[in-house]
């Protein structure tokens, strides 16, 4: 299934070449999760403290559970710090 997968702010550089507008659309298995994702894009699990799956926030025990439907989006933000 294709699905729209983003990296927001610093977590933008793990993207393929071919993203634009931080996202790139991927194929993924019906048994993909979250963390399965971040690991196929070599982002650091520690860095992905904001995941969204169709604007819906998933807590971490999620980001382990396959979840994933056709045409979905999954967007990651890193930690945000600042005064």
């Amino acid at each position: 299934m294709e699905i729209t997968f983003k990296l927001y702010a610093t977590l933008s550089r793990y993207l393929p070449p071919e993203a634009k507008k931080h996202a790139v659309k991927i194929t993924i298995s019906a048994e993909d999760t979250a963390f399965s994702l971040l690991d196929k894009f070599n982002v650091p699990r520690e860095s992905a403290h904001l995941v969204l799956l169709n604007g819906i926030y998933l807590d971490p025990d999620e980001r382990n559970k396959p979840a994933f439907k056709e045409g979905d989006t999954l967007a990651i933000w890193p930690p945000v710090a600042g005064g």
